[in-house]
């Protein structure tokens, strides 16, 4: 089955050239202008990929993705990608703070957008790892759980300590709750579970699971795992709980005691 993209962007010749390229890709593309005739969409049909502008004419980009974030399943998770024209770091922090998973600004190769969809799909697992049609990709077993090394060589779950790992379904659960995850929470989260006590400095970390690290900024990291740790407190009833440490200076390690 094709993966579904839906694209959220006002300028139809930017539209227009997104939903060629991804269909050229194989995906299946659906193109809203507004912000609102996409929430009646999304709450009509599933996606498996959002491609957001931040700049639609009846709602600011970022507030449209907390919305769609706040609605929870099937949309908590579905990885969205922002298009913006502009390029301060405080808009990229933003983005990736309410729950966006990639960041492209204006203008930008259309092949590109493509290669990126591909490539969070694949990380991400919330398409049940499909690929477009047209790929030779068969493996079902979602990258992350590929890449990242070393981890169980079953697809079982793993425990380490309040946490449980599930690899193929991409899902973490602490003290028996399951924690909503973004891809780039889930893959740090992993690597950190992968050795406790361990300290992985930011660099590392970016290295082990951005796909292309040098062209991401070390303050992602940080705002990670400001959510993660969140998230983390959320699930339990001390508020006072951190398994995450920070090192200053060197960077961060979990605790499964």
């Amino acid at each position: 089955m094709k993966a579904r993209v839906l694209i959220i962007e006002d300028e139809p010749a930017i539209a227009d050239t997104l939903v060629y390229a991804l269909e050229t890709e194989g995906f299946a593309v659906t193109w809203e202008s507004l912000a609102q005739s996409a929430l009646q969409y999304l709450a009509q049909q599933p996606v498996d990929f959002i491609i957001l502008d931040v700049g639609l004419p009846d709602q600011n980009g970022f507030e449209l993705c907390k919305t769609i974030r706040r609605s929870n399943e099937p949309y908590a998770d579905v990885p969205i990608l922002f298009l913006t024209a502009r390029k301060e770091e405080v808009d990229r922090i933003i983005g990736l703070e309410i729950g966006g998973d990639d960041y492209v600004t204006k203008p930008f190769s259309p092949r590109e957008i493509s290669a990126r969809v591909k490539t969070i799909l694949k990380r991400s697992g919330t398409a049940a790892n499909r690929t477009p049609s047209n790929s030779p990709e068969k493996n079902s077993t979602p990258a992350s759980a590929q890449e990242i090394a070393p981890a169980p060589t079953t697809q079982a779950p793993w425990q380490k300590g309040k946490f449980c790992v599930e690899i193929d379904k991409a899902r973490v659960s602490y003290c028996d709750k399951i924690i909503n995850l973004t891809r780039y929470e889930f893959l740090i989260l992993r690597v950190l579970l992968a050795h406790p006590e361990r300290i992985f400095s930011r660099a590392q970390l970016m290295d082990k699971v951005w796909d292309e690290p040098e062209s991401s900024f070390e303050r992602a990291v940080d705002t990670h795992i400001k959510s993660l740790r969140a998230k983390l407190r959320d699930a339990t009833d001390n508020s006072d709980t951190d398994p995450i440490k920070t090192h200053r200076g060197m960077g961060y390690s979990i605790s499964i005691h």
